[in-house]
């Protein structure tokens, strides 16, 4: 059984706590999709005119992300019968587990960053480059921005969407581990359609990874490292020579 799914998984909300994270929740699944599309399509039209677009769209990100993290985080301290652990801050059960995987996904990152470089030198087609194109640093300030976001990305949306998300759903809505592991993988699937519906099935598909790496491991820690490791080599991909990205359509 998955360490998470064991007995002992009972997050405790206190009615404050589940304000909040009902409130982060709704906001993640009503408003997170549209204003994602909204900003990246913002992001698409302003990027070949304007040189400090990217740095603000990235800037914005980051503080948006970490403001979420902070309420999710907030939850703890709301809720005296809540630990640590619940939301997934804890250490993985099995390191004998955990450090293979994270060697195995940094190798695929390493390596399939190198495969897009060669193919943008080569002028070849690089898999999903279009549906982030505007995303794609340029500048040596740009890339900085991109790692960061990254990194950001692969902490806060791990700690919202697997470690609240799932945790709200057990302790506040009574739901079992694996239909709140479930529900919190559809919100997070829905942030994807600033790609359009391509976007919102490849995190679907890379959600589910994510929150099978969670439940096996009953940690965060490895589905933050997969997570920011791919969300790196995604945000450092070549960018073309003249952007093109219309409004974020896949």
């Amino acid at each position: 059984m998955s360490p998470i799914l064991t007995t002992d998984f009972a997050p405790e909300f206190s009615g404050a706590a589940t304000a909040v994270a009902g409130a982060l929740g709704a906001y993640l699944l009503l408003v997170e999709p549209w204003l994602g599309r909204r900003m990246y399509a913002s992001l698409a039209r302003r990027r070949a005119t304007e040189p400090r677009a990217l740095v603000r769209y990235f800037t914005l990100s980051i503080t948006l992300w970490w403001a979420f993290a902070a309420l999710a985080a907030s939850t703890l301290l709301l809720s005296p019968g809540a630990k640590a652990k619940d939301l997934g801050l804890a250490l993985p059960k099995d390191p004998a587990f955990f450090l293979p995987v994270v060697l195995l996904f940094a190798v695929i990152a390493v390596a399939s960053g190198r495969s897009f470089r060669e193919l943008a030198k080569e002028g070849k087609h690089i898999p999903g480059r279009a549906a982030i194109e505007a995303m794609l640093p340029r500048t040596d300030a740009e890339r900085r921005l991109a790692i960061a976001a990254a990194v950001t990305d692969g902490i806060c949306a791990e700690l919202v969407y697997r470690g609240l998300l799932i945790a709200f759903g057990v302790g506040a809505l009574g739901l079992d581990p694996y239909l709140a592991a479930a529900l919190s993988l559809a919100v997070y699937a829905l942030a994807g359609w600033y790609q359009g519906g391509t976007g919102v099935v490849v995190l679907a598909l890379f959600g589910a990874l994510l929150t099978g790496l969670y439940l096996a491991t009953g940690s965060l820690l490895l589905p933050i490292a997969v997570h920011a490791m791919i969300s790196v080599r995604d945000l450092l991909i070549p960018a073309p020579e003249l952007p093109h990205a219309q409004g974020g359509a896949a």
